[in-house]
């Protein structure tokens, strides 16, 4: 997983109940990008250190949560 300031960490829900959690990354620990990332949650006012699991994605660009799940993966031959 690679990120950039400004991308979006999406945090999948796993179990019953639970719901999408979105924030967006302002500070990377790594100049490759790679985890851990300090992220801002959108409808809360906090930040949070985050070492994403595999419930978790980066959307980069305007794309919302349903069209980056949506996107079809990409391959290499």
């Amino acid at each position: 997983m690679k990120a950039s300031v400004g991308d979006k960490l999406v945090v999948e829900g796993t179990r019953h109940g639970e719901v999408r959690r979105v924030g967006v990354i302002v500070e990377l620990r790594h100049p490759d990008g790679s985890p851990p990332y300090v992220v801002r949650w959108m409808g809360a006012d906090h930040e949070s250190l985050v070492f994403p699991g595999p419930d978790a994605h980066v959307m980069t660009g305007g794309n919302t949560p349903d069209e980056e799940r949506n996107r079809a993966p990409i391959t290499t031959p």
